[in-house]
């Protein structure tokens, strides 16, 4: 927080537990009962005083292991209403051991499970974005704020899960260390955690950062030289390249953070600057599946898509994908209805989109990239390596020219007139036709990239923030 921007809620509360102990020793040993909650400033040199402002919830570890109990409830209730009222992101730091039942001095609760905060929390979803932070154990209901948050980050030194280990024993379930529920490296391949930390204060930096790009557009940027992306795709259209290379040659220097990388490896997603203004950007992979879409990789794009919408963030596509992952493996993965929800969650984006096809742009992973039709983006270019069609070129060639290829009985010959099929469809589907055909908008310059990117957006009428009221965005598969 900014220095001597804090105000604290609910300072003075303690346990519900003063039947079972003093007073004084309730003060000393459960204070604030456990999280600290107030409001104050983040970034406010970059932004201001009005756009920093925030929410802040801190669980304390060293009060009761972080636990919630009945007054604990009652701050955060106070703090998320003051939230939503005032349209203030939150961050929350979540270490703790879940719900407390030792809360003897209410006499009108039985289970407890009327309180509001799950809901207070969850239905700011869409309403302001939502960071949450942990680093040691985050167990039952603290985890279930973790999972709620838009954005999660999480330390090396993690563990994770929908219950701690005395809740795992008391439903039989065997005993294990605390250590041994949701590790990190678990928790980062599935998608828990979006950013994986060093410790807590490395966590705080990437929070601040992460923070800003829904604050707004900063002055001070500087960027690389962009003829550099003219080289990053190879000319052989079979060898792979590093998209994140490229990604990191667009954006204005040191803005890129991806999210949610050991997750989806096919997909990249995360924010960048474009000479200080704020994207989400997602992009395919082709170190992984050649750049297919799969199921986890749609997904993660899905979600993406709906955090950028809901606060009027516009997204990038940097496409290159010989479609979608298939084959009855990629069928045991849920791949209809998870790559299904691409489609609808880009049908429902109210925000700016721009496509760039960088090589492929095969099929429905195409479609599905750039928002479900090449017309759906703002605008949709091509670098001069671009390459399109209804399906991969040797898929179509095997499939479209099967009696042709069959009938050719020279293993050697067949060959030949496979590649030359190949590179005929190639020359139909080269991005100049494409463009001339009116399938896509242009070919450009990569040198060109940011500048084509920021026209196309700079096109589109402005919109009031910086939050809006919508609809809650959820996982749609």
């Amino acid at each position: 927080m900014d220095t001597g921007s804090f105000v604290e809620y609910g300072q003075l509360a303690v346990a519900a537990q003063r039947q079972r102990q003093k007073y004084e020793d309730l003060q000393i040993n459960t204070a604030a009962d456990g999280v600290i909650t107030g409001t104050a400033t983040i970034n406010r040199d970059l932004f201001g005083k009005d756009r920093g402002q925030v929410a802040v919830v801190i669980y304390d570890y060293s009060v009761l292991a972080g636990t919630q109990g009945y007054f604990h409830h009652k701050k955060l209730d106070r703090i998320f209403d003051i939230a939503e009222d005032l349209k203030l992101p939150v961050i929350m730091y979540t270490e703790g051991g879940g719900g407390r039942p030792g809360d003897v001095d209410v006499r009108t609760m039985i289970a407890g499970l009327n309180l509001k905060s799950f809901f207070t929390w969850a239905k700011l979803s869409g309403q302001v974005p939502r960071i949450a932070i942990n680093n040691g154990f985050c167990f039952a209901g603290n985890a279930a704020f973790f999972g709620c948050a838009d954005i999660t980050i999480a330390t090396r030194t993690s563990w994770i899960g929908m219950a701690g280990p005395a809740m795992i024993e008391g439903g039989g379930l065997g005993h294990y260390k605390p250590t041994e529920v949701g590790p990190i490296d678990v928790q980062e391949k599935n998608g828990v955690v979006d950013i994986v930390a060093e410790d807590e204060a490395d966590a705080t930096v990437i929070a601040k950062k992460l923070l800003s790009y829904f604050q707004g557009p900063i002055g001070n940027w500087s960027c690389n030289d962009q003829s550099a992306l003219r080289y990053i795709v190879p000319d052989n259209r079979r060898r792979t390249y590093q998209v994140r290379k490229a990604i990191q040659v667009l954006a204005d220097k040191d803005s890129f953070m991806e999210l949610r990388r050991g997750y989806g490896p096919g997909m990249v997603t995360g924010f960048i600057r474009l000479e200080g203004k704020p994207i989400g950007l997602i992009a395919n992979n082709c170190m992984h599946l050649a750049g297919a879409v799969d199921a986890e990789g749609a997904e993660k794009a899905s979600r993406f898509l709906q955090l950028c919408d809901a606060f009027d963030m516009p997204i990038l596509s940097l496409t290159d994908t010989p479609g979608f992952m298939v084959g009855p493996e990629s069928e045991t993965q849920a791949a209809v209805r998870r790559m299904s929800s691409l489609f609808v969650s880009f049908a429902s984006v109210t925000v700016p989109v721009v496509a760039i096809v960088l090589r492929k742009g095969y099929g429905l992973g195409a479609m599905a990239m750039t928002g479900g039709s090449f017309l759906t983006p703002v605008y949709i270019a091509a670098w001069p390596t671009g390459e399109f069609g209804g399906m991969g070129l040797e898929g179509a060639v095997k499939l479209g020219y099967k009696k042709e290829l069959a009938a050719v009985e020279d293993g050697a010959e067949r060959k030949a007139l496979f590649d030359k099929l190949v590179a005929a469809m190639y020359e139909i589907g080269k991005a100049t036709e494409a463009a001339a055909h009116l399938e896509i908008d242009a070919v450009i310059d990569p040198a060109d990239t940011k500048e084509v990117i920021l026209k196309a957006l700079n096109a589109v009428p402005k919109r009031e923030g910086p939050f809006k009221q919508r609809r809650n965005f959820v996982d749609t598969w």
